[in-house]
C-alpha cells in the first residue's frame, strides 16, 4: 500500500539519511559490534550533517524542523541498517534533547544544546532503576537539600548511551512525602564528582548500543542543574513518553519490514525440491501474511506519526502503537528466522541478529503489559 504521510521534502531528507548511513556507518558495523557502542566520530559526523538537531532551535545549532515526520524518516533509515543505531540516536535526539529544549533554562540551553546538535555532547535519560523497571513513580534515587546544593545518591540501570553519555537527564526523588509529585529532573554531567558508571552490560541483542549502570554517590549540584520545575519530573516524563513510544513503534516496523524484504529475496534465491522455497504453498501463504501484517501495522503507525506532527497524538494511541508494533516485529522476525532454516540461526546472517535485537522492544519504553494496562484504564477498567 502506498504511504501518503511523507512529502517530497521528507523523501529528499530520506535520501540524505540513507546516503550518510551507507557511507559512514555500513562499512563499520562489525567494529560497532566489537566495541559494543558507537564511536564519537559517528556522533560528530551525524551532527555535522544536521541529523542530531532536528528538535533543537536554530539559535543553538539545530535544524528546528518542527515536524516529527523528519524524525520518523531518520529513525526508519537507521533501523534499516541496524536496530541499535536507532536506539542510540533516538535516545539522544528524540528522547533526551526535548527535555532540555522544552524545559531547560536559557543558560542550560546555551550550555548543552549546541553540543547536542554537533555530537560533541552525547546524552542519555536516567529513568530505570534496578528495583523499579516500568514503575517510574517508585524510583529511589534521591536528591537531598544541603544548604544551596542538592546531594544526589542512587543508581540507574539499563541506560542506553550510558557508557558514553556526557550528559544524563536524571529523574530523582526530591520530596519523599509527595510520591510521584516529589520527583525532579536534573542534568548530571559525566564529569561531576561522585558520578560513575559500571561496565557495558552484556545483552542478548542490540550489542552495538552501549548500555550501562550509572551510580551517584554524593553528587553535589546547584539549582542551575534542575531541569523544569521542582517536583515536576514525573509529569514531564509522562508528557514526553508518548514520543518515546512512537519512536519505538516507527523503528520496530521499519526494522521488521527491512528484514522481511531481505527474507523474501532469500526465499526467491534459495532452492528446495526443485523450486524456490517461496513457491512452496506454506511459505507463500506465510509471506503473504507477514507482508500484510507489516503494512497494516505501518499504516497505523504512520497515522500516529501524522497525529504527533500535528500535536494530536494521545498517550493511549502511542501505547497502542508501541505494543502492537513490538508484537508484530517479533512475530515477523521469528518467522523470518524459520524461513532461513539453519542459516537463520547463524550470526553471520542479519536475520539472526535482528531477531535477537527485536526481543527487548516488548520490554523497554514501558513493557507491553504496561501499555495494555494504560489502554485498559482508558476503557474504564
Amino acid at each position: 500500500m502506498q504511504r501518503t504521510i511523507y512529502t517530497d521534502d521528507h523523501e529528499a531528507f530520506r535520501e540524505s539519511c540513507a546516503a550518510f548511513l551507507e557511507k559512514r556507518v555500513r562499512p563499520h558495523l562489525e567494529e560497532h559490534l566489537t566495541e559494543k557502542g558507537l564511536p564519537r566520530d559517528f556522533w560528530k559526523a551525524a551532527g555535522a550533517e544536521g541529523f542530531l538537531g532536528l528538535e533543537i532551535p536554530e539559535e543553538f545549532g539545530g535544524a528546528d524542523a518542527q515536524d516529527y515526520r523528519f524524525n520518523a524518516v531518520w529513525a526508519e533509515e537507521l533501523s534499516k541498517v541496524n536496530a541499535s543505531l536507532s536506539s542510540c540516536v533516538g535516545i539522544h535526539a528524540d528522547i533526551t534533547v526535548p527535555y532540555i529544549v522544552d524545559l531547560g533554562t536559557e543558560e542550560q540551553k546555551q550550555r548543552w544544546l549546541p553540543g547536542c546538535a554537533s555530537g560533541d555532547i552525547v546524552t542519555a535519560i536516567g529513568m530505570t532503576e534496578p528495583s523499579g523497571g516500568s514503575d517510574l513513580a517508585a524510583l529511589k534515587t534521591t536528591a537531598v537539600r544541603d544548604g544551596d546544593t542538592w546531594v544526589i545518591n542512587g543508581s540507574k540501570t539499563f541506560i542506553t548511551n550510558g557508557f558514553s553519555a556526557d550528559l544524563i537527564v536524571t529523574a530523582v526523588r526530591t520530596d519523599p512525602s509527595k510520591g510521584a509529585r516529589g520527583i525532579t529532573l536534573f542534568g548530571i554531567e559525566a564529569t561531576d564528582p561522585g558520578f560513575s558508571r559500571g561496565r557495558k552490560l552484556d545483552k542478548v541483542g542490540q550489542e552495538e548500543s552501549d548500555t550501562a549502570e550509572l551510580f551517584f554517590e554524593d553528587v553535589r549540584l546547584g539549582d542551575d542543574r534542575v531541569i523544569g520545575e521542582l517536583g515536576g519530573g514525573f509529569i514531564a516524563m509522562m508528557q514526553k513518553l508518548p514520543q518515546e513510544r512512537l519512536g519505538a513503534a516507527v523503528s520496530n516496523i521499519a526494522h521488521a519490514k527491512q528484514i522481511l524484504a531481505e527474507t523474501i529475496q532469500y526465499c526467491h534465491d534459495r532452492k528446495a525440491f526443485g523450486q524456490s522455497i517461496g513457491s512452496l504453498q506454506h511459505n507463500k501463504f506465510l509471506l503473504a501474511e507477514l507482508v500484510t501484517k507489516i503494512e497494516v501495522a505501518e499504516a497505523f503507525v504512520d497515522q500516529a506519526v501524522l497525529a504527533h506532527s500535528n500535536g494530536q497524538l494521545t498517550a493511549i494511541d502511542a501505547a497502542k502503537a508501541k505494543w502492537w508494533s513490538a508484537e508484530i516485529q517479533n512475530d515477523v522476525l521469528d518467522h523470518c528466522v524459520q524461513l532461513h532454516g539453519g542459516y537463520g540461526f547463524m550470526n553471520e546472517y542479519r536475520v539472526a541478529r535482528a531477531w535477537r535485537d527485536a526481543r527487548v522492544t516488548k520490554i523497554w519504553a514501558g513493557s507491553n503489559e504496561i501499555m495494555k494496562e494504560l489502554i485498559g484504564r482508558d476503557l474504564g477498567f
